[in-house]
């Protein structure tokens, strides 16, 4: 969705977006900057929140972006779906984000980004199939030496790794162990909730064009928009649906 919505972009937009991104990247920390951070158990972390934006598809205007922010067993980090460090221009939408709120932020991807050298290839396949249990990881080196991101199976029975990287003031180290303890399934909740949160309010608010004129039922049916599919088959169907008042404990076990 966003190359199509880029290639219809004027240059002069794009010119100026590549270098916003070039003046917020001076700004990006990648390293811990709060006690919580430094502590093995995250001692002190109350609140994480998960952004996750949702298309419409074939749609190049409309989208809903979603904050979901869960408590965290005993707003101060952001699990971003979307790359940090790990980008082609080394700015990612988990730097960007974290630069604009000051806030800690992790980027989340599920999959790889190909960039400085590295392939979703007969290598970094053997190196998923390695990973035997769930926290289990390997780095992300790309051709320039520098460790961009880290590879993570979330999850024991997940097949598909996470691909997470520094957004902005949490180090590699710290964000690629929160991660995996946000994770009831393959996705870190606060990133889940978000993605089914942003999916439903396209589903009641961006998907009902006005009623057909007489004699247009059958064209209006088939123009509906519909929301871009986000399918994981390691992703549960119809669960974690909670009430827009709850903050679940990531702590709870999984049902």
């Amino acid at each position: 969705m966003a190359e199509e919505v880029a290639g219809r972009l004027p240059e002069e937009t794009l010119l100026l977006w590549k270098r916003e991104q070039a003046l917020l990247k001076a700004h990006v920390v990648d390293r811990d900057t709060e006690a919580w951070q430094r502590n093995p158990a995250f001692s002190g972390l109350q609140r994480v929140g998960g952004v996750d934006v949702s298309f419409v598809k074939s749609d190049g205007v409309r989208a809903c972006a979603s904050l979901v922010v869960l408590s965290y067993p005993d707003l101060e980090v952001l699990l971003v779906d979307g790359n940090g460090l790990l980008h082609h221009r080394g700015f990612g939408v988990a730097c960007h984000l974290g630069v604009l709120t000051d806030l800690p932020c992790i980027g989340v991807a599920k999959k790889l980004l190909h960039v400085d050298g590295l392939e979703n290839n007969i290598l970094h396949k053997e190196k998923i199939n390695l990973l035997q249990a769930g926290g289990n990881s390997f780095p992300l080196m790309g051709g320039s030496g520098v460790v961009l991101g880290v590879a993570l199976k979330s999850q024991n029975h997940s097949t598909k790794p996470l691909y997470v990287s520094v957004g902005h003031k949490i180090s590699l180290e710290a964000a690629v162990r929160l991660t995996h303890s946000c994770c009831r399934f393959r996705i870190p909740e606060p990133v889940r909730q978000a993605d089914i949160r942003s999916r439903d309010y396209i589903r009641r608010t961006l998907t009902h064009p006005k009623p057909p004129a007489p004699g247009q039922e059958r064209s209006w049916k088939a123009q509906r928009p519909k929301v871009c599919p986000k399918i994981d088959s390691e992703e549960p169907t119809g669960e974690g649906r909670l009430l827009e008042t709850q903050a679940p404990d990531l702590g709870a076990q999984e049902q």
